[in-house]
This record gives C-alpha cells, structure tokens and sequence, in this order.
C-alpha cells in the first residue's frame, strides 16, 4: 500500500484532489481561512505524517507541478502582451510603482525587526516575502536566510494578500484595474495574480508583470538597503 502511495500517479491525483476540494469547500462557505491552498497543505501534510512519506518522495512525484510553473509565467506574458495598450504612457509609473513597493517592503522588515530584536537570518528568510517563491528561495539561500522558513512565509503572504488584497483596494477607493493589478502582483505575487484574474484580465496582466518586476528590484535592493541602514 505504501509503494501506491509513494507513486506519482497517487501523488498527482492527491494535489489536485485536495485543491479541488479546497476550491468546493471555500465556494460552499466563503470563509476565508478555508483557502483552498489552506485546505489542500493541511490534508496533505497531514496524510504524509500518517502514512509516513518523507518529503523527497513527496517531491519526486510532484515535479510536473512544479514543471508547470513556468508555462504559466509564459502564459501570463501573453495576457499581458494581449493588454499592451495599458502600458502605452504608463512605464515609469509602473516602475516607480514596483520600485516604491519593493523599497518599503525591504525595508518594514529590517525596521521591524530591529524593533523586535530578531537576528540576521531570520531577517534575511523574511525580506523576499512578497516575491514569487523560486526567485525568493534564490535570494534567501544567496544572502544566508533559512530557505524553509523563506517558502512558508511567501506562501503565507501570498495567501493572506488574496484574501485581504481586494477588500483592502476597494476600501481605500482604488479604482484603476492597473493599480489593482500591480498591488496584488507585488504583495502577493503567484497566488495574488491568481485572484486579480479573477478581478480581471488586465488587473491578471499586470499583476503577472509585477511578479517578474517585483523579484528583480528585491534581489537588486536588498543589498543596497542593508548597506544604507546598516544592519
């Protein structure tokens, strides 16, 4: 029983099959900590514990997952190149935007862990959180965070973001789908541009840009800023 269970197949069917049921428990309840990826790390961590499959096995079955990752950056890029007229006139509010975005998240993690006295590693795990996971994990192994705790905050950060993101922009009256976009982009990069498609296909395009935007300014800033306030 345990070889089913260690196969990709079984593997497979378990991430869709718990997502999917995460999806069909968060659209019966509205509840938001019934997220569905909530829904689907808790099942699946929990039937790993019980039926005893390490996390390399885990991983080994999911790779065409995680291979699909980059198709779907590509197939952003193609929304985005389908909505290339809200570009036209608005690049240096857009870069200003991201830039402004990555300097401030950077920076509310140092100031606020000075304020809280943690170390340096715990800081160097926290500063990519609002970048898309691969390029966080990147970042924080480069700078000498724990990789670990790196994944679970952006996850963390990615799902908070989809659920307060758009309740947050409809209360401050932000009405262009431009601006919708680019917010739930830079905060909550991969999971917040799957609810700004939903929002709709520009605010799904130019959120997928500031993915790709929001993990180049991190990666360029963190040195610069810690220099500058000279952790």
């Amino acid at each position: 029983m345990k070889a089913l269970f260690e196969s990709t197949e079984f593997i497979l069917i378990l991430i869709f099959g718990t997502y999917l049921l995460g999806q069909w428990i968060f659209k019966k309840t509205r509840i938001p900590i019934f997220h569905p990826l909530i829904i689907a790390i808790a099942i699946i961590i929990t039937f790993l514990k019980i039926a005893d499959i390490d996390y390399d096995t885990f991983e080994r079955g999911s790779q065409l997952v995680n291979f699909m990752l980059g198709p779907s950056i590509v197939a952003l890029g193609y929304i985005l190149y389908q909505q290339m007229d809200y570009l036209k006139g608005n690049v240096t509010s857009i870069l200003l935007s991201i830039f402004m975005g990555s300097v401030v998240g950077i920076t509310s993690v140092i100031l606020l862990a000075r304020l809280t006295g943690a170390d340096e590693i715990l800081v160097h795990s926290l500063e990519p959180k609002s970048v898309t996971t691969a390029i966080a994990i990147s970042i924080a192994e480069q700078s000498g965070g724990n990789v670990s705790l790196t994944a679970v905050i952006v996850v963390f950060c990615g799902i908070l973001g989809s659920i307060i993101g758009p309740p947050i922009l409809k209360l401050i009256g932000i009405k262009s789908s431009v601006a919708k976009g680019l917010a739930m982009g830079a905060s909550a990069h991969s999971v917040g541009t799957a609810k700004a498609m939903e929002m709709g296909m520009i605010e799904g395009a130019l959120s997928g840009l500031a993915i790709g935007l929001m993990g180049v300014m991190t990666a360029l800033l963190i040195p610069i800023i810690h220099r500058i306030l000279a952790w």
